[in-house]
């Protein structure tokens, strides 16, 4: 962890703006949201989630949380409706965590941490690739479902059981026919605002949706999260945790809910 950005105390968020001004942007995410606060937003329309599970492309360890990719050539794998305008392809889904089951999400609500944040990323099919649309201030949207202790959930148990064959940066490994839907809550009631990546590069073009039902994973399966590495093989071993960002200023922006 010692080379580029990370989450150790000479690499973490508190030290991003060196290398990343925009750090400091205006439509920084995290945020906390407060609900009471959060407009009811009528015009808001329902999500739609259409995924195939045939483009799941695999499963990495990147050194800063595990990713499973989608193949996103074609419109098979979309999100559409809810705040955005337009068609948006799954480009990847990935996790954050903490340290122990009392925090680990970047999102707050009213200032809570949940133990751990689910995000969904796809980009915008108007432009040429996830490269172009990732600078674009309408180029991202990232769905987020916090998770909250409670009984085990076979669907996230299918994604840790890869985890294994990925414990050290760098490795990927085979992850196919894998739905995305299925980590999703019942409700798809959320919360949306303008914001940005949460890891660097940080760029201002994501529009997030925090869908306010967390699903539920048992105490094991997040020490399962724990197991994985920040460090690659041959190096001294670094537990994966505490991969988050804290909450950033809202700086005026409007948070809107899809229910009163």
């Amino acid at each position: 962890m010692a080379h580029g950005w990370g989450y150790g105390p000479n690499n973490g968020p508190d030290r991003w703006a060196d290398s990343y001004p925009v750090a400091n942007g205006p439509r920084q995410s995290p945020i906390d949201i407060i609900p009471k606060e959060a407009l009811f937003d009528s015009s808001l329309k329902p999500l739609k989630l259409n995924y195939d599970p045939a483009n799941t492309a695999g499963i990495l360890n990147n050194g800063h949380s595990f990713q499973v990719d989608f193949v996103d050539e074609t419109d098979s794998s979309t999100l559409t409706g809810g705040p955005i305008i337009g068609t948006y392809r799954l480009k990847q889904f990935h996790f954050h965590w903490g340290a122990s089951d009392e925090r680990g999400s970047e999102h707050t609500v009213n200032g809570i941490q949940f133990p751990c944040e689910l995000h969904l990323v796809h980009w915008n099919t108007r432009y040429p690739s996830f490269k172009d649309a990732a600078g674009e201030s309408d180029g991202l949207a990232v769905v987020g479902v916090f998770l909250k202790i409670g009984p085990a959930n076979p669907r996230v148990q299918k994604v840790l059981d890869a985890l294994s064959s990925i414990k050290t940066k760098g490795k990927q490994a085979n992850f196919s026919n894998f739905h995305p839907k299925t980590l999703l809550p019942n409700s798809l009631d959320y919360w949306t605002y303008d914001g940005s990546l949460t890891t660097p590069p940080l760029l201002e073009s994501v529009t997030w949706i925090v869908l306010k039902e967390p699903i539920s994973v048992s105490p094991a399966q997040m020490a399962t999260f724990r197991s994985l590495l920040f460090s690659g093989e041959g190096e001294d071993p670094c537990n994966m945790m505490d991969n988050y960002r804290p909450p950033q200023p809202l700086k005026g922006r409007l948070v809107r809910a899809s229910f009163k």
